[in-house]
């Protein structure tokens, strides 16, 4: 057994400790329901039918098919444990590919980009009924729109006094995991800025937070830029009292996380 195999156990020799170390995790595999209905099992066997259908809120039937169920695993318990429900034939969403082109068109409108569900319902309901096709409410064509890889968005383009199209320069922006948990100190940090106004003057308080440890650290100043927040951050690594090797920073993507302070720090997540 993978227990004994791979570490010197100092109950190795004893004899039944391994069936009773096995018999120990399946009845941590049991739910409380698993428990509930052994129980009521057992009880049937003592003092009967009858009784039992009296003094537990359960049918017959239900009754005779937990018994099956036991029966038919060997007797065991695990086989009491509720099974998953989900359907193995899911419902999907299958609407026509003039809808779905026309519900793209009208998001893709330079006039009118992006427009959200509630407003672009009129337009799809008219050109539907026009071409005698059945026509998605609202919120189906919000679920039609997050279905697409893209979500049917686009950028709308900026154009400068000369007539011409300006270069977006864009850069993707890293969203944290949501399996990301911190194992140790440093291995997630949190940063953020708050703005405040002490006797009519404005101060920014950039706060350090380590994930794991809780370790907080805070620090006023009068600059938003991301000079401010790369000083900011070589005081944390003075301050820092842990061993550390700063893996991963979590910030709300704000301006002054840019630049200089994203050429200081490693791996930048954007939280989500």
């Amino acid at each position: 057994m993978a227990f004994c195999n791979h570490w010197h156990c100092k109950f190795a020799g004893i004899k039944g400790f391994v069936n009773l170390y096995e018999d120990g995790l399946k009845y941590r595999m049991l739910t409380e329901k698993a428990k509930y209905k052994a129980k009521v099992l057992v009880f049937w066997e003592k003092h009967g039918l009858e009784a039992t259908v009296d003094a537990f809120p359960v049918s017959r039937p239900t009754l005779f098919l937990w018994k099956k169920k036991l029966k038919e695993s060997g007797g065991k318990l695990e086989s009491l444990n509720d099974k998953k429900r989900i359907p193995k034939t899911r419902r999907k969403r299958e609407w026509s590919f003039e809808v779905r082109q026309k519900i793209k068109q009208i998001r893709y409108d330079p006039l009118h980009p992006n427009l959200g569900p509630e407003k672009a319902y009129p337009l799809l309901a008219a050109f539907c009924e026009e071409n005698n096709l059945k026509c998605p409410k609202a919120r189906t064509v919000a679920r039609i729109i997050s279905d697409d890889p893209e979500k049917m968005r686009i950028f709308p383009q900026k154009i400068s006094h000369f007539g011409k199209i300006k270069k977006a320069n864009r850069q993707k922006v890293l969203r944290k995991p949501k399996s990301l948990k911190p194992e140790y100190s440093g291995h997630l940090i949190a940063l953020d800025t708050i703005e405040k106004f002490i006797n009519g003057t404005r101060r920014y308080v950039i706060t350090f937070e380590d994930i794991y440890t809780r370790f907080n650290f805070a620090w006023a100043t009068k600059s938003h830029a991301s000079k401010a927040a790369e000083e900011f951050f070589e005081l944390c690594l003075k301050v820092f009292p842990y061993s550390f090797n700063f893996l991963y920073a979590l910030t709300d993507n704000g301006s002054e996380f840019k630049k200089h302070y994203e050429s200081k720090i490693g791996l930048h997540y954007t939280a989500t």
